[in-house]
């Protein structure tokens, strides 16, 4: 028997990825393209508009479950949030307020503001993360997928860290501030940016599966991600006053223990690996078996 070959999901584009994460033929888009609803503003600095504003968003079934699906295309304009951009995904977050899905899953490919629509995007940020977290509330879990070139940075990094579960691969990266914008302002003696070694030390899936900041470090495929989901599924979110002051405690206990670290190669030693060096030529299966051993 022919082997069935399974997407990568990094090279992947944001409707690749829907294809293949949904059962076949169940998804049904939302403002799609025909409907032109891109962003007003582009024209203004002679940018090329894509006519979904560079995110799908729609429903579908999983495993039988319906769920929700949001999905940036990292390959317009790096995934970067704009006017239209946002509004599409706080329009499906409002409207699981009413269709009540089993669950929303969010594939994350930006690096952050649109900075031609900067004031926009930053509203629209705040908004987005104000509907994940009613739809939280509403017992509805929030899925977030990271293995796209663009990674989570600015905003969608923020953004991540609001949903209730993490999922992501090591080609994934997840931050606030990249690694250019640190050098610009900090200095290269405090973040080299062309050190990509370290970028993804720092950045990269397998930092932050081993700190706790995501749930599970995935191998770089759609099948990967889609299983992991199902796994999950039905579920509930978490969403609640003592879940947060939970992860505030740990945030804080993460800040304490790993200040003075300059590197992940410090951290990782802090956690208990002594041969952190071989770390980063682990696969996922290898670090998560290491990881249960330790």
């Amino acid at each position: 028997m022919k082997k069935q070959m399974t997407r990568n999901y990094l090279e992947a584009t944001a409707r690749q990825r829907i294809k293949d994460f949904l059962d076949p033929d169940s998804f049904r888009e939302i403002c799609p393209p025909p409907e032109g609803f891109s962003s007003p503003h582009l024209h203004y600095f002679a940018i090329p508009r894509a006519f979904d504003d560079g995110v799908v968003i729609g429903e579908g079934l999983l495993g039988g479950f319906a769920v929700a699906v949001v999905a940036q295309e990292g390959r317009f304009m790096g995934g970067a949030i704009g006017e239209v951009h946002s509004a599409k995904i706080v329009g499906s977050l409002r409207r699981c307020l009413k269709t009540r899905p089993r669950a929303l899953i969010f594939l994350l490919d930006s690096g952050g503001v649109r900075l031609q629509e900067a004031n926009a995007g930053e509203i629209g940020v705040a908004e987005i993360i104000r509907g994940i977290l009613d739809v939280r509330a509403a017992g509805i879990p929030v899925f977030g997928v990271i293995g796209g070139s663009c990674g989570a940075f600015g905003g969608a990094g923020i953004i991540s860290a609001c949903c209730d579960v993490l999922l992501v691969s090591e080609e994934g990266r997840i931050g606030v501030s990249g690694p250019e914008v640190i050098e610009t302002n900090m200095g290269v003696e405090v973040f080299d940016a062309r050190d990509r070694a370290l970028v993804w030390r720092t950045y990269g899936g397998k930092n932050r599966f081993l700190q706790g900041q995501v749930q599970e470090l995935m191998e770089n495929s759609v099948a990967e991600f889609r299983g992991a989901v199902l796994r999950r599924l039905p579920c509930s979110s978490e969403y609640s006053l003592e879940a947060l002051e939970h992860e505030q405690q740990e945030l804080a206990q993460r800040a304490a223990r790993f200040a003075g670290c300059r590197d992940a190669l410090e951290v990782w030693r802090k956690l208990g690996y002594a041969d952190a060096e071989q770390i980063p030529s682990l696969t996922a299966d290898e670090l998560k078996q290491l990881q249960e051993a330790k």
